[in-house]
């Protein structure tokens, strides 16, 4: 979006740049700046927007960028360490992460508050006999699920912040399904990728006609307590989501394992994806992005992937995630169901939003998400889950090219998954 003129974007570059100041949240330990609220007003849908607004219910926002300020990302502390949004042109450029401007109304929600964002972490599982979203004998129904709250509406401690890296760290002690008590700390460390990185990370080239921003996660657990985490007493695992706003032209891809055997994808989260919505073959699976039908999947260990994105053709924009993956890991099963083997979950899901029966809506937006394996971890020990995400716009011969190297498809092949 076009800042109206030279006085505004001087202005609200001033402002921006006390964002990464001294404020902390609660138990923060950092000596960073505190923001100003004094931001001159940018149209919504930018990023300038969202740390405007965000600004007026967190004061220790965080703001990573560039040296020349075009890639920039948005962290908070105080809500549970989120990666909230990100722009690959400074404050007047595209805000990619889904901020849910409403749950920030109040009051809080018994059962999730969804403040959106980029990339927040989650532990698992949500369902199943190790579940840590349902008290010990409840059923599995809406009414009796809670997301923990140190991942839902507590703050995280502020370690460290640099200008292009930050670390925050949550001490919790959660009961799993089975009744089990775990304690663990958490930390989470978000640092800002440069365009060179992204080169190599992707194995690609970057024109000048490109823009891009991206950033990398290092999330890690440590058990903290006195008992061994196993196949008994159930395990955590690490639980990255991503939210970005969709559009009628967004469509999901991901390559599998065309190779391996077994089923490809759960489709049935919430029932079975109508197929014109979904659909794969030859090692590449399509998925409606539009915001407009609620439906989830999930690719199983012995066809993930380390690569999944996303091209909306109407914003011309290619969003890659890449993350670790365990082969000989064991991963949770999440559903909310107890008669399910607990170790044969997903390790990568996508989500698309769309209304409920009697017509709410949380959204829309859409996910890309990455799971690690259960973690068994004995007293002391640490289990680490890398997730990292890209952003490109502008030439759209690049894009293509990228898409092509990193997802095996071009960006106009993607346009036309759901055309035939």
């Amino acid at each position: 979006m076009e800042i109206k003129n030279t006085l505004i974007a001087m202005a609200a570059v001033a402002v921006l740049a006390s964002c990464n100041g001294d404020t902390k949240t609660p138990g923060a330990t950092s000596d960073s700046k505190k923001t100003n609220t004094g931001m001159e007003n940018h149209g919504q849908g930018s990023f300038g927007y969202d740390v405007q607004f965000l600004q007026q219910k967190d004061s220790g926002l965080i703001v990573l960028k560039s040296n020349d300020g075009a890639s920039q990302v948005l962290v908070s502390p105080r809500y549970q360490a989120k990666v909230f949004t990100s722009s690959a042109d400074g404050l007047a450029g595209k805000s990619f992460g889904w901020v849910n401007y409403k749950a920030f109304e109040g009051p809080e929600d018994a059962h999730m508050n969804a403040y959106g964002g980029e990339d927040r972490l989650w532990l698992g599982p949500e369902g199943g006999i190790f579940s840590l979203y349902f008290k010990p004998g409840t059923k599995m129904e809406f009414e009796n699920w809670k997301t923990p709250a140190p991942i839902d509406t507590e703050s995280w401690t502020l370690e460290t912040s640099d200008g292009s890296s930050v670390s925050m760290s949550k001490e919790m002690n959660l009961q799993n399904y089975a009744g089990t008590q775990l304690q663990l700390k958490a930390i989470r460390q978000v640092a800002l990728i440069g365009r060179e990185a992204i080169a190599s990370d992707l194995g690609v080239a970057l024109g000048a006609g490109i823009k891009s921003v991206a950033f990398k996660t290092v999330n890690s657990i440590t058990n903290s307590g006195s008992q061994a985490w196993d196949e008994k007493t159930g395990a955590p695992c690490m639980w990255n989501l991503d939210m970005f706003t969709p559009s009628e032209q967004c469509i999901i891809v991901i390559p599998y394992k065309n190779e391996a055997t077994g089923k490809v994808a759960t489709t049935d989260y919430f029932g079975e994806i109508p197929r014109d919505r979904v659909h794969y073959s030859n090692g590449l699976l399509f998925f409606k992005a539009d915001g407009k039908s609620r439906s989830k999947l999930g690719i199983p260990p012995a066809r993930v992937k380390d690569v999944a994105g996303s091209y909306d053709a109407a914003g011309n924009v290619l969003t890659i995630i890449k993350y670790d993956v365990d082969p000989a890991g064991k991963y949770l099963n999440q559903e909310w169901r107890t008669d399910r083997e607990p170790f044969s979950g997903d390790a990568m899901n996508a989500y698309n939003d769309g209304p409920l029966e009697d017509g709410k809506q949380m959204g829309p937006f859409y996910e890309m998400e990455s799971v690690s394996p259960a973690a068994f971890l004995k007293p002391g020990a640490t289990q680490t889950h890398r997730h990292s995400v890209y952003h490109f716009t502008g030439d759209k011969a690049v894009l293509s090219a990228i898409a092509k190297k990193v997802l095996g498809v071009s960006v106009e092949e993607i346009e036309k998954a759901f055309s035939k």
